[in-house]
């Protein structure tokens, strides 16, 4: 059995969407950070998204057995609505806004991805990482959709199902693979 320990950064405060979009993680919550390290196995691998506020967040949780950064494990890329609310891009295009979330696959922002493109992405990188390192607990250190993304195949559910469950930033999330397939533990756990 393979444990995955899917972690979300440190908060960055953005009040915008944010994907691929590089901003610094606050990691001043030295309690939860404290806790958070005291819940994960102290002898796993660990691996980040290469964006800064999920490399900083690894850092300061577990500096051990790191394995090199992955973009394969960002988030969602926005595109033309990185760094814009939700509000503003309503206001220009409501018709297209509601479909990416309300029906999440196909529909992109423009020059950003679609979930469907986010997940064969987040799959890909943990196939990767389940291959290489079977039978190891793995530390992922990465963003809200990839982590809904690991948790819809664990679940075997429709991405607007995944869509209901909660990823607070400095949260773990248990996803277990086995012979029988994915599995998941602990969902959005705040130790």
């Amino acid at each position: 059995m393979t444990r995955f320990f899917w972690v979300r950064h440190g908060p960055t405060h953005a009040k915008a969407m944010i994907g691929w979009t590089d901003l610094s993680a606050d990691l001043a919550d030295t309690a939860a950070i404290s806790r958070l390290r005291g819940h994960l196995p102290r002898s796993a691998l660990t691996i980040s998204s290469d964006l800064i506020r999920a490399t900083a967040t690894a850092d300061v949780l577990c500096p051990g057995r790191r394995l090199p950064h992955d973009p394969g494990l960002r988030e969602i890329h926005f595109g033309a609505w990185e760094q814009r609310t939700f509000a503003e891009v309503e206001a220009e295009n409501p018709a297209l806004i509601r479909a990416f979330w309300d029906q999440p696959g196909q529909v992109r922002a423009p020059g950003g991805e679609g979930w469907d493109n986010l997940t064969q992405r987040v799959w890909a990188a943990t196939d990767r990482l389940a291959a290489a390192h079977p039978g190891e607990d793995i530390i992922v250190v990465a963003h809200f959709g990839a982590i809904l993304a690991a948790l819809q195949r664990a679940l075997n559910i429709p991405a607007i199902e995944v869509f209901a469950h909660k990823i607070d930033n400095l949260s773990v999330t248990e996803l277990r693979l086995t012979g029988q397939g994915w599995h998941a533990g602990l969902i959005n756990h705040r130790p």
